[in-house]
């Protein structure tokens, strides 16, 4: 599932389009896929080849078996005209991605409470959105997708920020269930529905910033990203 729109930098290139990728996918086939349960993992690419830097993040489903990492890439280069170098390596991000990505959540939900805070720095153009709101794992109901999709109608943001927060709420959620062993206590029971402290900690913010602006809060979020996957994969 492609969350959304790459941000390409590009050198021209003499790259001829090539034709779309169609599977003949037979119905029955169709419908045994169908019957899988849905598994999202978030994946990033940031990758730099042959004058050209892909910046995109996408979820992938791990029960997926109509579409394979390769496919997926050959199709994602061909809409963004870019080399062919670059279908092994989305591919391998992919398959590398989605094997070190482990959220079972199933194993929570005999839990009565177990809240983690998400916290959001969306970059979408010139715009950013921050946020933070508690969310609690052991719930089934609730869906990283769908709450995205009614922040950003309250809030009058586009579908590239829909996107974007799935993304970033799952990959925080698979961080606090696999680190949930080294964490500090759980969060206080919920005495009221209606926070009454802090206010402006858990309100989101939406801000338009110029481009050195953005440039630097993309390079902090970065190395922060980067931090955390490397403590990740310390535990």
């Amino acid at each position: 599932r492609r969350v959304r729109e790459a941000v390409v930098s590009t050198q021209s290139t003499g790259r001829v389009r090539s034709s779309p990728i169609i599977n003949d996918i037979d119905e029955v086939t169709m419908q045994e896929a169908a019957c899988l349960e849905e598994y999202l993992v978030p994946i990033r690419l940031d990758i730099d080849l042959e004058g050209h830097r892909l910046r995109d993040t996408l979820t992938w489903n791990k029960n997926e078996k109509n579409l394979t990492p390769e496919q997926f890439s050959e199709i994602l280069v061909d809409d963004l005209e870019i080399p062919g170098a670059f279908v092994p390596v989305i591919a391998n991000i992919i398959r590398t991605q989605v094997d070190g990505y482990d959220a079972d959540m199933k194993a929570l939900q005999e839990d009565s409470d177990h809240r983690v805070i998400i916290k959001l720095n969306i970059h979408v153009g010139n715009t950013s959105l921050v946020d933070q709101f508690e969310w609690d794992i052991s719930c089934p109901s609730n869906n990283p997708e769908e709450f995205a999709r009614t922040l950003c109608q309250e809030l009058g943001l586009g579908g590239e920020f829909i996107s974007a927060i799935s993304y970033s709420i799952r990959g925080q959620l698979g961080w606090h269930i696999k680190t949930m062993t080294f964490t500090e206590a759980p969060l206080k029971p919920i005495d009221s529905p209606v926070r009454t402290g802090n206010l402006d900690k858990w309100a989101p913010t939406i801000e338009n910033l110029t481009d050195q602006e953005m440039e630097k809060k993309i390079r902090d979020q970065d190395r922060n990203a980067r931090r955390m996957r490397r403590l990740a994969n310390m535990n």
